[in-house]
């Protein structure tokens, strides 16, 4: 595997274990104030860790605070600046940052966040099904919100 296609690996990791956080929250979530941001405030920040991703891949490193959608323009939004990230690495253009920082910037900063939303659905009494990620079936390019069903899943 090259290094942009592991990096598309992550963030297809992240469409599904982000997916997975977003779908069937109830729409009262998006405003869950239990732990300082809401969940639709960081989804709104994860979208922007991912237009800043693809400006940064193509030279331009400006970052840009957008304020949160309604949630489901922000869930959809979320797979949306996931997928024009995953096209431009797909691509033949070049990635004009070091992949690694591409990861440990915006991509392991995403993974957090996506874990924080997980743990918001649990205080916010919505919580979803635990799940073994290894066997998960995740694959380049899946970016988007039909994601494969979990293989397993456990309380």
């Amino acid at each position: 595997m090259n290094d942009r296609d592991l990096i598309r690996h992550a963030v297809a990791t992240i469409a599904y274990r982000g997916g997975k956080t977003i779908r069937d929250a109830p729409p009262e979530f998006a405003d869950f104030a239990g732990a300082g941001k809401t969940p639709a405030q960081i989804l709104a920040h994860i979208g922007d860790l991912f237009d800043w991703a693809l400006r940064t891949a193509k030279g331009d490193t400006s970052w840009r605070d957008s304020q949160p959608l309604a949630w489901e323009r922000e869930k959809e939004r979320f797979f949306s600046t996931l997928a024009a990230f995953d096209a431009y690495l797909a691509g033949g253009e070049p990635v004009r940052a070091p992949r690694e920082k591409l990861f440990q910037g915006p991509v392991a900063d995403a993974l957090t966040h996506v874990g924080q939303l997980a743990m918001l659905r649990r205080l916010a009494g919505c919580a979803m099904k635990g799940e073994n990620y290894f066997v998960a079936w995740i694959e380049v390019g899946r970016v988007g919100p039909e994601q494969a069903k979990a293989a397993r899943e456990f309380d």
